[in-house]
């Protein structure tokens, strides 16, 4: 009864990311859009995914302040957050009638998303013991990924205006908060709530070896991961001169489809190999795209597919991983907190890769715009050789 249980939670745990982070990319899905709208520039069209980022830095910042996940039940702290980020969605198209409103609404919504990813985390870690946890964590980031991916189906697909893309996805986070409340709850195999107020374990947890490489390669994995998500369409319609339906499918199944497959086979490898050589293989891949990114630049259909969606599986495969590793390594009463603070410094990074990639286009075109993120996973891949050449057996299964 117990397994069953776990499976069903891993199940609506997932439900609840998928539903949540749809509105994550909700807005930067209707750029073109809101461009002709509100005449806005291209810098402009920027803040409206970087404001998500820095609204999610300050959320984590509050939640790894005040312990948030580890005092509270992690299911009403997240089933809270996605009803206050589906209001701030619904906020745009409802209240807002200019860039300043907008993106100060989309910072509320980063700023309770905060609440929904890390916390997912934990209530997943929760349910699965070092066995099976990385192939469970790989399913939530799977989750995340499809979600992250939705709001470019929703306007694929359809033909709604950009209002009623927005409305769809805050009506998609209100059923996160729904799942969240009534059907989510934690598992047997880390705190479950209670934990005394110590804020400085967000620090703390850096000076020990193990929290301190799987932070790192973390960081490096974010530094590529988000930017190659916000400006992949831009890459896609520059090099193919396709329309909006095609670049938004296209994009579609490199960052949603790819991902999840991506996203299983980093935590199947994670069990099966250990987290150190899963994470760093998956690291070697993303980097080596990066590289090879401007050859496929204008090339045929065929080759450009199967470089995005090699990149698109490599780049999200190792996020689970390094969350399973630092839930392990971190102290059980606040894994939490660490989780949260590691989301909230990796989330401050991908602020700057968002701002620098455009910069670069603008500079040397779109053909070369993404060299500027291999440095990430090149730094990353080495901290998870130093992790792997020092404990060979750390996160294996049994």
């Amino acid at each position: 009864m117990a397994s069953g249980n776990r499976y069903v939670q891993l199940g609506l745990i997932a439900a609840v990311q998928v539903l949540a982070m749809a509105m994550w990319f909700s807005a930067s899905a209707v750029v073109p859009a809101l461009r002709e709208a509100w005449h806005i520039s291209d810098m402009q069209a920027v803040w409206l995914t970087a404001s998500v980022q820095v609204g999610f830095v300050a959320g984590a910042v509050v939640s790894a302040a005040f312990n948030l996940p580890d005092r509270f039940p992690p299911q009403r702290v997240a089933a809270c957050s996605a009803l206050g980020a589906a209001a701030a969605t619904a906020a745009v198209p409802l209240l807002a009638n200019s860039f300043g409103p907008a993106v100060l609404c989309r910072l509320c919504a980063g700023f309770f998303l905060a609440g929904v990813y890390p916390v997912g985390m934990k209530l997943m870690a929760s349910w699965f013991g070092a066995a099976g946890r990385g192939l469970a964590l790989g399913v939530l980031i799977g989750a995340l990924t499809v979600g992250s991916a939705l709001p470019h189906l929703i306007k694929g697909l359809g033909a709604l205006p950009w209002q009623g893309v927005l409305i769809t996805a805050a009506a998609i986070g209100v059923g996160a908060a729904l799942l969240a409340a009534t059907l989510v709850r934690p598992g047997p195999h880390l705190s479950g709530g209670g934990a005394s107020h110590r804020p400085r374990y967000a620090l703390e947890m850096f000076r020990e070896r193990g929290p301190r490489l799987a932070n790192l390669g973390y960081f490096g994995h974010m530094w590529e991961l988000y930017a190659l998500w916000t400006w992949l369409p831009s890459f896609v319609a520059a090099s193919t001169g396709s329309g909006e339906t095609t670049v938004g499918l296209v994009s579609f199944a490199a960052i949603g489809v790819a991902g999840v497959v991506g996203c299983l086979l980093g935590g199947w490898g994670a069990d099966r190999f250990g987290r150190a050589p899963a994470a760093g293989a998956a690291l070697v891949v993303s980097g080596a795209c990066c590289l090879l990114s401007p050859l496929v630049f204008g090339a045929s259909w065929p080759l450009l597919l199967v470089l995005l969606a090699i990149w698109g599986a490599a780049v999200i495969a190792d996020s689970g991983v390094f969350s399973t590793a630092l839930s392990e390594v971190a102290d059980s009463r606040y894994v939490g907190t660490a989780l949260t603070a590691q989301t909230a410094i990796g989330f401050l990074l991908t602020v700057v890769t968002i701002n620098l990639v455009p910069v670069l286009s603008a500079l040397v075109g779109w053909r070369f715009a993404f060299l500027v993120l291999a440095p990430g996973p090149i730094l990353g891949a080495l901290a998870m050789r130093a992790l792997g050449r020092r404990t060979p057996a750390e996160g294996r299964g049994s």
